[in-house]
């Protein structure tokens, strides 16, 4: 049980992956047939005719049969091998034959030349071989080529480069070069191609040539068509010297004369009509003029010029030639009576008879002969050939069938039979001659069609079985399996035709198209038909039919309002009912200062010309306090729920501290925030004086007020000059506005005077005394460092010693002095 699964299981396996293979060979989406490939093949050749279509302003119709070969290059199995019927691949060496320019492997192309080489050297004897360069023809066009033109080397297209690299931008075997071949015909100039498959294309420079009979003047043309005709009458002179050729102009020689004249033959003794082109010409009487013998005529038919000595003159030979007569043309020759000794046609054996007139006799001996194949003899006439029965047992040159020729003489004939063995193409059998070795390849070609047949290549016969068939660039014209009246538009395939992709376009019950793609033949997986017999049996595969789904809901986007009006949506087609869009109502509710806080519902309009924000009985009542905006300065709350239109008036007390917030006011708050600016100002004050100090230090003396203080103080200040002596009173606001100031007069400045002289004495008479001071410690230090010495010398000084009053005098009449000034 466990090997039947596995072999249903690689048999499943295999079928798979065959019918996947087959899919791919035939299907019009293959890699193949990729839009990018197709596009690098036209950049590639585009790239190779550039230099040319240059030379030509864009014009590339010279270039078809050259374009044909290179897309062959380009094309998977076009491009063939012959010989061995195999596909020619980019890495393969090749060699391309010059008269056909077909393209065939580099090994087969060699065993060819060599296999042909033996064929025809191998009858030849010693002597023979090696005698004559016998050449190889080219497997299709025959073509032949020297024994030293075997190719043993592979070359590019024009032969400049050995084993050219595969360049996946180049044409496959090409080495990327300008050609530079010349044109055949030879015109001086070289192909300006990129190195290139197939014949060079017409030469496309530019010349300047006159027409054909030299009559137009020279005009610039391609060189490749610079034979041209300017239409008019030759007019050369023909060869009868008498006409004009009245042919237009053409090139080479002018034809013969078309004209009928009457014209004599050579012996002018007939006149005939005949062309202007033959002028000579003999009529059918002999010439019978008497020879200069006078008793015979000329024999010969109607002849120019003289006719000669009579042939019977001057010394003539008996028949068998070996006697000579000097005789009149009149008499004739006799035989001489010795014998003929002419040899017969045997060639081995002299005639017996006398001299005679006339042929001699078959040989007549009898000798002994040889058959031709040399095993029997026999004696026979000599002129009768000998030929025995035994049949020639060796081998012909096919090297297959036996000679079987009656008395072969060794040089056996070639074989005469058909060689009908099959071809490599498995089509045809060979029609050549029985020979040795492999028979030529298949000459037929079968057309490999696409699936219309309007795309047509040709192919080896043999190929077409594998190779893939052309690309066809025509619509597919099969009718389309769906609902649809057309198709989609797409190429000509083998195999099923692709799903069809276009809108559904069927009505659907909303009135709507259905817009996705056609789903008349969908693949639908089937399950659930096949009941097992028992847990033993495994599950089937589960198996897929094509059937019609039904239409999709309709998903066409319909605008939407939402209950509550807020927004329009897109809604598909099939479920466009008014939906919720979640938000908040919105609607203002019959306070006018609240909006309904539901989620978005549908609301009843109780009047058709109400406003469409206005609640309706399906929306929230409002609960809220008010909370509309009081009047500036009332902190007191409406008394009343949420209502329409304006609040009533505040009756409240509002207890607040007036401008110098020494006192507690209680104002009716309906009175507050009614008054203006001075009525406020009045009812804040508490009427007493402000208690605010002003920058001078005195209290402001105005009522109890907002904001800050005048700055003009009117109270009396004192006030005094820099040495206080001079006192007046003047208004606080002047002196701090520094309007008033008081100076010292001339006494003042005099009393200053003393003062400042006495003060400058007191620091004078300290400074000496200072200086005093320093001058005994200076001297006591002194009088310690001498010891004796400066004990005695201070005896021997006189100290005088001043009294108190000398001392202090200054420091005592300065103060008095100053003082009694002051009294003054």
């Amino acid at each position: 049980l466990s090997s039947l699964k596995k072999f249903d299981e690689i048999k499943k396996a295999n079928q798979a992956a065959a019918k996947k293979l087959v899919e791919d060979q035939l299907s019009s989406s293959s890699e193949d047939d990729d839009e990018d490939a197709e596009v690098k093949q036209g950049k590639i050749l585009d790239k190779t005719f550039t230099i040319y279509t240059s030379q030509t302003d864009g014009d590339a119709s010279e270039l078809e049969r050259t374009r044909q070969y290179m897309n062959e290059a380009f094309q998977s199995g076009a491009m063939t091998c012959l010989i061995c019927i195999a596909s020619v691949k980019r890495n393969q060496a090749v060699w391309s034959c010059c008269g056909c320019f077909c393209i065939f492997h580099l090994v087969c192309i060699q065993k060819w030349a060599k296999d042909s080489l033996f064929l025809v050297s191998s009858p030849l004897t010693d002597d023979d071989f090696g005698k004559k360069d016998y050449p190889w023809p080219c497997p299709k066009c025959r073509f032949e080529y020297k024994r030293s033109e075997t190719p043993n080397k592979y070359y590019c297209y024009c032969g400049k480069v050995e084993n050219p690299t595969v360049d996946p931008w180049l044409v496959p075997h090409s080495c990327g070069q300008i050609c530079e071949r010349e044109f055949k015909p030879s015109c001086g100039h070289k192909c300006l191609l990129l190195c290139h498959p197939g014949p060079c294309p017409p030469c496309p420079k530019m010349v300047t040539t006159t027409c054909h009979c030299k009559k137009a003047k020279p005009v610039p043309r391609r060189c490749s068509a610079k034979e041209w005709s300017c239409r008019l009458p030759c007019g050369r002179t023909l060869l009868c010297g008498q006409h004009a050729c009245e042919n237009l102009c053409h090139a080479g020689d002018c034809q013969p004369c078309p004209r009928v004249s009457k014209q004599r033959c050579i012996c002018g003794r007939q006149t005939a009509e005949r062309l202007c082109a033959s002028p000579q010409w003999q009529c059918d009487q002999v010439c019978g003029k008497c020879l200069p013998c006078g008793n015979h005529t000329c024999e010969q038919v109607c002849h120019a010029g003289p006719c000669g000595d009579c042939p019977r003159s001057g010394k003539r030979s008996c028949p068998c030639g070996k006697t000579k007569f000097t005789l009149p043309c009149t008499e004739d020759v006799p035989t001489c009576g010795d014998s003929c000794d002419k040899v017969l046609e045997c060639g081995i054996h002299k005639c017996s008879q006398r001299c005679h007139r006339g042929p001699c006799e078959i040989c007549r001996q009898e000798v002994e002969k040889q058959c031709r194949c040399g095993k029997h003899t026999k004696r026979m006439p000599c002129h009768k050939p000998y030929l025995c029965e035994t049949k020639c047992t060796k081998i012909r040159d096919c090297q297959k069938h036996q000679c079987r020729r009656k008395c072969c003489s060794g040089n056996c004939p070639p074989c005469d039979q058909v060689c009908g063995r099959t071809l490599g193409c498995r089509n045809h059998k060979c029609p050549s001659g029985c020979h040795r070795g492999s028979c030529n390849p298949c000459p037929e070609t079968v057309d490999v069609k696409c699936n219309c047949g309007k795309t047509v290549i040709k192919v080896p016969c043999g190929r077409e079985r594998t190779i893939k068939p052309p690309k066809c660039k025509q619509l597919c014209s099969r009718p389309p399996t769906c609902h649809h009246s057309t198709q989609e538009k797409h190429y000509c395939h083998f195999g099923r035709c692709p799903p069809c992709r276009q809108p559904c376009q069927k009505t659907l019950t909303c009135g709507h198209l259905c817009p996705v793609s056609c789903h008349d033949e969908a693949l639908v997986k089937q399950t659930g038909f096949h009941q097992s017999a028992g847990p033993w049996e495994q599950p089937s595969e589960p198996a897929f039919i094509q059937t019609a789904l039904p239409c999709p809901p309709c998903e066409l986007p319909i605008p939407v309002e939402c209950l509550g009006q807020h927004e329009v949506s897109p809604l598909p087609c099939h479920s466009a009912d008014p939906y919720s869009c979640k938000r908040f109502c919105g609607r203002l509710l019959d306070c006018q200062n609240h909006t309904c806080m539901k989620e978005c519902h549908h609301v009843t309009k109780l009047n058709s010309s109400a406003d469409g924000n206005k609640a309706g009985p399906e929306c929230s009542q409002c609960e809220e306090e008010c909370t509309k905006p009081r009047p500036a300065g009332c902190p007191h709350r409406c008394v009343l729920p949420c209502h329409p239109g304006d609040c009533p008036s505040c009756l409240q007390m509002l207890k607040i501290k007036c401008h110098c917030k020494l006192s507690v006011l209680y104002i009716e708050c309906l009175k507050l925030t009614c008054a203006d600016l001075k009525e406020k100002e009045l009812l804040i004050s508490c009427r007493n004086q402000c208690p605010k100090e002003l920058p001078c230090g005195h209290r402001c003396k105005e009522i109890c007020h907002s904001g800050s203080c005048p700055l003009n103080c009117s109270q009396k200040v004192k006030l005094r000059c820099l040495c206080k002596r001079l006192k007046k009173e003047v208004q606080c606001s002047k002196i701090q506005e520094g309007q008033v100031s008081l100076e010292c007069d001339a006494l003042c400045k005099e009393m200053k005077q003393k003062a400042y002289e006495i003060k400058e004495a007191e620091a004078k008479a300290a400074l000496e005394e200072e200086k005093r001071r320093q001058q005994a410690e200076l001297e006591a230090f002194e009088n310690r460092l001498k010891g004796r010495r400066k004990n005695k010398r201070r005896k021997d000084e006189v100290e005088v010693e001043q009294s108190s009053w000398q001392k202090y005098k200054n420091l005592i009449m300065l103060p008095v002095f100053g003082v009694a000034v002051v009294m003054v």
